[in-house]
């Protein structure tokens, strides 16, 4: 069957509507809520107004998204949706249908249109000068309004002066790697605008190539442009990321298109196995190399560091003092554990100088000397003794130990 007649036969139990949009020109197409209004019920009470809240989904039909070229957005469920996207030449004459389910997040009730893309050829497609403007201040669904976009087109025409002039392309920033602006009124994020027209590029738009702005660019700097003040009013464009392509000087690359077989093996006769009288290899050659030279590296290296070791003064002097170290290390260790050391000076009794009195040690004979401190401190209060030593003065000065 014919595609008009496949079509009639798909969409005969569904209401639709046909487009036709154009190739190489932006395609717009408002959801409108209003619209599908109608195929919900009404509120309870008569003469309320019906504010209820709508999304939508769209897809290709048969399939569960939309094709490459087409975009959607919906801000919120109180907002219209927006289809829009720039079909090139190699969807002409392809119909594409698109199916539009509408949800009701009130009743939870849902209605389904399709939207039938007949997308036409044009001579005037590809226009060979294609200008990308980047504008600060807008959001794509703002961008796609017809009054917003006419405005834009109208300051382009102005500074370039074409005979053509078509929006072919619309992106929002965050498609390209941009970030979620910040929850204040006045940020926005931001969105590209594709233009194509007939005629050379201007001088205006040919200033963002010149040095001086280029190096203004390059230090985050914005560019110095005459025509500015023609977009300021209304659009704030970032000069820097500004493209201007020329289509007619792009060295087109051609690429050999695949053609898939039908998965069936061409006929090469019948299979030939290998004959059964090859000759058996003998790997024990390989085996004996394999484990022959690295064991025989092996032993000569232990050989000279047996010799360096044992048998030169060098190596008997290191094995001398390795065990010395030995041994030197094990003595202080046994030292450590056993603590078996003489009395110190200072546990010996102590003669009164006048009254040849004995005075005891510092440490009574149990005293765990393991516990005992290198040095005295003055914090031993409970173990210290006076000693008085006479002066000539006839006063006692008293030594603490």
């Amino acid at each position: 069957p014919s595609p008009a007649t496949w079509l009639t036969a798909c969409l005969s139990s569904l209401p639709y509507r046909n487009v036709y949009p154009s190739a190489g020109v932006l395609f717009v197409h408002v959801l409108e809520r209003e619209y599908f209004k109608g195929e919900f019920p009404p509120y309870p009470k008569a003469g309320d107004a019906s504010n209820d809240p709508i999304t939508f989904n769209t897809n290709l039909k048969g399939y569960p998204d939309r094709p490459g070229w087409l975009r959607y957005i919906q801000r919120s469920s109180h907002s219209d949706g927006v289809l829009y996207g720039s079909p090139t030449a190699e969807h002409v004459g392809k119909p594409t249908v698109i199916e539009i389910t509408a949800y009701n997040r009130r009743t939870f009730e849902t209605a389904r249109h399709n939207l039938v893309i007949n997308i036409m050829s044009t001579e005037e497609f590809p226009l060979p000068y294609q200008a990308e403007f980047y504008i600060k201040n807008m959001n794509v669904e703002e961008m796609l309004a017809s009054e917003v976009l006419g405005d834009f087109l109208g300051a382009v025409k102005n500074v370039w002066q074409p005979e053509r002039l078509n929006a072919i392309n619309i992106t929002s920033a965050l498609d390209r790697g941009g970030r979620v602006p910040l929850p204040i009124n006045d940020m926005k994020e931001g969105v590209y605008v594709m233009v194509g027209a007939d005629v050379q590029f201007s001088s205006c738009l040919r200033e963002v190539e010149t040095p001086q702005n280029q190096l203004r660019c390059s230090q985050e700097m914005e560019p110095l442009i005459s025509c500015d003040k023609k977009f300021r009013a209304q659009f704030h464009i970032d000069w820097c990321k500004i493209s201007l392509v020329d289509i007619t000087k792009v060295v087109p690359v051609y690429r050999e298109r695949l053609v898939p077989g039908t998965g069936v093996l061409p006929d090469v006769g019948e299979y030939n196995p290998p004959s059964e009288m090859l000759r058996s290899r003998d790997y024990f050659t390989d085996f004996l190399v394999t484990l022959a030279v690295p064991s025989a590296v092996a032993l000569v290296l232990f050989t000279i560091l047996g010799y360096s070791m044992c048998c030169r003064r060098e190596g008997v002097i290191q094995l001398v003092h390795h065990s010395s170290i030995q041994k030197s290390t094990k003595e202080l260790r046994g030292m450590s554990k056993n603590r078996e050391i003489s009395w110190p000076l200072s546990t010996l009794p102590v003669f009164h100088p006048v009254s040849g009195e004995v005075v005891p040690p510092l440490h009574p004979d149990n005293y765990e000397t393991t516990s005992m401190p290198l040095m005295q401190t003055q914090t031993n209060l409970q173990n210290q003794v006076q000693i008085p030593q006479q002066q000539p003065s006839g006063t006692y000065v008293f030594f603490f130990l």
